[in-house]
């Protein structure tokens, strides 16, 4: 391998006594221990202990999130049933309807699930492994260009990052995003050590088959790292840009095979696709989960398209919008630190030659955490706290790199004292998120400043002092730096998550409201401000009370609405019923109309009876109920494993199934009974829509069925009869 300025093959201390290479004809247990030859003894060990201790704390407790987000997990529950649904990403095994994004993310959770069948176990594990796989590429991508302790710090800082403990533990698309970005990078890296053409093409089908996760986000590193090789690869400049066109060209087959597919495949015998208005996924990429993002212009969404600029229903815009109350005990703990050490390292390597691969590691890690975050920071349209484990892996390696960096030069005062502040940074800025919940361990954010100031003064004169004084001082500020993110992350595994909307950490971590510094702060003013964890469980939660009521709200509608449950594996918790819409919090409560904010958020209790109702002669039926919005739809698909048609998608919504088409299902004895309430009805501003006709023709035509506090209508049976 050509390098350009060779990476430091010890840590900082390590014995240089070296055994055996580990080589091809070595045992394959001991190469997996051994290592990279050049590695100190302890290096791999090290490594492999941290991902074990990640895979077991990230297992912890996993089946207490239950079906977590009932909305992919019906999907996942429906490809298990059927290769068609699996293709597409289908709601349900009727094909009736998609998610409202591309299926990548649910293949590996459907397929897990063929194997070990529907749990919560089967559902959330690959997440956990994804998670595990994560940080390894992060350790992997430090440690080539720099020492196994910063690959080390790195993937720590990693696996103890609040956010990324929740989505390694959920299933959203966003595990797999993070892990497929992630591995650009990686491979970004790689190529940029030797100009091998196959780096930079694995590089393009890593970002493709993100965009398969989670469509335009993927993207938003691209720039970056197409700069990055432009300007730094170690080949002529023909030939760079000969390099990006192969890659984009793998990026475009990657991601763009299965968008051919479902374009070119015939809407009449294929699901709609969710989340758009007019059955295309290219309005949905373009527009829905596209530009609406950025510019608030979301047709169809919960926020009805309003181009919120500045501030509104998700959040106040502005370049301080990661550290703010709704979002910084998710991910910026150590944001600070890393933006120092970027910086540090980027004024460390200004002399280096062009295709110094020590600095352009800080630009294609430094650079996609920057776009990243400017991009969180200043979009209008739906944003929700969790997005932000985008940024973890970036943040995560540029500290482990930063930190790596300046402890090798410690001997220059410069250095010394720049380490030294970003542990300060780390250690201040951790102190004002634990003070954001000041009953939340209350000693802690003490132990974090004063450790952190004790360390940092320590690490000013490191050059100075005996090797094992330097390393206990480089200990104590990296324990104080951590303190903060790994109390929240326990606090986040000890805890089931369920509904679209979670957050990390204990109980009122995560303050709607945004600007405000804690409880009691200022904040944007909305309808929901100062109410705690969305979709988090804690035992306020279990006992009724308020807190994180499954979808946010206390009772788990806005304020007002009715007591609200928690759905774990199809069945009510606590005692409670659902109420008259089958929605938690429950909005408005006749039949027909706005199930609330709060139905959108998470999914209904199913009483046991309504379950048998639904159960009788299934195998008769394409789907054996229909109901508005996808929650309430997933709720009884889970709890039946039988397909239930989400009319309207998401929202309720999507303008699909027409009348016209749900009269001919009806007619043609494809669906058995109607599911009163649920999904917006139509839309936020009224009750015209399609959903809402289709809802209006059920209750005139059908006979009602009251089965305990549900109710249903019998497709089956003329009111008139």
């Amino acid at each position: 391998m050509t390098t350009h300025d060779a990476p430091p093959t010890t840590a900082p201390g390590a014995t240089t006594v070296r055994e055996p290479a580990a080589g091809p004809g070595q045992p394959f247990v001991r190469r997996l221990w051994r290592g990279r030859p050049e590695d100190p003894r302890w290096a791999r060990p090290a490594l492999l202990v941290l991902l074990a201790a990640t895979l077991l704390l990230y297992l912890y407790g996993l089946g207490a999130s239950g079906y977590a987000n009932s909305f992919y997990s019906a999907a996942v529950q429906a490809g298990s049933t059927s290769w068609k649904a699996f293709f597409f990403g289908s709601l349900d095994a009727g094909n009736a309807i998609t998610v409202d994004k591309p299926p990548a993310a649910l293949w590996p959770m459907a397929l897990s699930v063929r194997l070990f069948g529907l749990n919560s176990w089967a559902i959330l594990a690959p997440e956990v492994l994804m998670g595990v796989a994560t940080v390894a590429v992060v350790y992997a991508a430090v440690r080539r260009r720099f020492s196994p302790v910063a690959g080390l710090v790195a993937g720590t800082v990693l696996a103890l990052t609040p956010v990324a403990a929740l989505m390694f533990r959920f299933n959203n698309p966003d595990a797999l995003l993070a892990l497929l970005m992630s591995a650009a990078c990686y491979l970004v890296v790689r190529a940029l050590e030797d100009g091998r053409t196959k780096w930079l093409v694995w590089a393009g089908t890593a970002v493709g088959s993100a965009f398969l996760a989670k469509t335009l986000q993927a993207f938003l590193i691209l720039p970056a790292l197409a700069v990055v090789y432009a300007v730094c690869a170690p080949v002529p400049l023909r030939k760079r840009f000969a390099q990006l066109a192969a890659a984009t060209l793998a990026l475009v087959v990657s991601g763009g095979w299965w968008v051919a597919v479902v374009e070119l495949w015939p809407a009449s015998s294929r699901p709609y696709i969710g989340g758009s208005q007019h059955n295309s996924f290219l309005e949905l990429t373009f527009g829905y989960n596209g530009l609406g993002r950025l510019n608030g212009e979301e047709t169809g969404s919960v926020g009805g398209g309003g181009g919120a600029r500045g501030g509104g229903m998700w959040g106040e815009t502005g370049w301080d919008r990661m550290f703010d109350s709704e979002i910084g005990g998710q991910i910026s703990w150590l944001l600070p630190t890393a933006l120092i050490l970027l910086a540090a390292g980027l004024v460390a390597t200004r002399g280096a030659r062009r295709t110094s691969v020590t600095r352009a590691s800080f630009l294609v890690w430094g650079g996609s955490l920057l776009t990243t975050m400017v991009v969180f920071s200043y979009m209008a349209g739906i944003f929700h706290q969790y997005y932000t484990v985008a940024l973890a892996p970036y943040l995560a390696a540029v500290t482990g790199m930063g930190a790596g960096l300046l402890w090798e030069r410690r001997r220059e005062g410069w250095a010394a004292v720049t380490l030294a502040a970003s542990l300060v940074a780390a250690a201040a800025w951790g102190y004002v998120l634990l003070h954001r919940t000041p009953d939340y361990l209350p000693w802690l954010r003490w132990l974090v400043l004063v450790g952190g100031l004790v360390a940092a003064l320590g690490l000013v004169f490191a050059g100075r002092l005996t090797r094992r004084l330097a390393l206990a001082t480089a200990a104590v500020g990296l324990v104080a730096a951590l303190a903060g993110p790994a109390a929240y992350t326990l606090s986040t595994v000890r805890q089931g998550h369920t509904g679209s909307i979670v957050t990390a950490g204990p109980a009122g971590a995560s303050m709607m409201g945004g600007r405000g510094g804690g409880p009691g702060g200022p904040g944007g003013g909305r309808a929901w401000e100062g109410m705690p964890g969305q979709g988090q469980r804690n035992q306020q939660n279990q006992q009724g009370g308020p807190g994180g009521q499954g979808n946010g709200f206390p009772g788990g509608g806005f304020p007002g609405g009715t007591p609200g449950r928690n759905q774990q594996n199809g069945t009510p918790r606590n005692g409670t019923q659902p109420n008259g819409n089958g929605f938690p919090g429950g909005g408005r409560t006749r039949e027909g109309g706005m199930g609330g904010v709060g139905g959108l958020l998470n999914g209904a209790s199913v009483p046991a009876e309504a379950r048998k109702l639904l159960e009788q002669d299934a195998g008769d039926y394409t789907w054996v109920a229909a109901s508005i919005g996808s929650q309430n739809a997933a709720s009884y698909q889970l709890a039946t494993g039988e397909a239930v048609m989400a009319i309207g998608g998401f929202n309720g919504t999507d303008p699909s199934p027409t009348l016209a088409q749900f009269k001919e299902y009806v007619e043609d004895g494809r669906i058995h009974y109607f599911i009163a309430g649920g999904g917006m009805g139509g839309g936020m501003g009224g009750g015209n829509g399609t959903a809402s006709r289709i809802s209006s023709w059920v209750q005139s035509t059908f006979t009602k069925v009251t089965v305990g506090s549900a109710t249903f209508y019998d497709l089956t049976r003329k009111a008139d009869d």
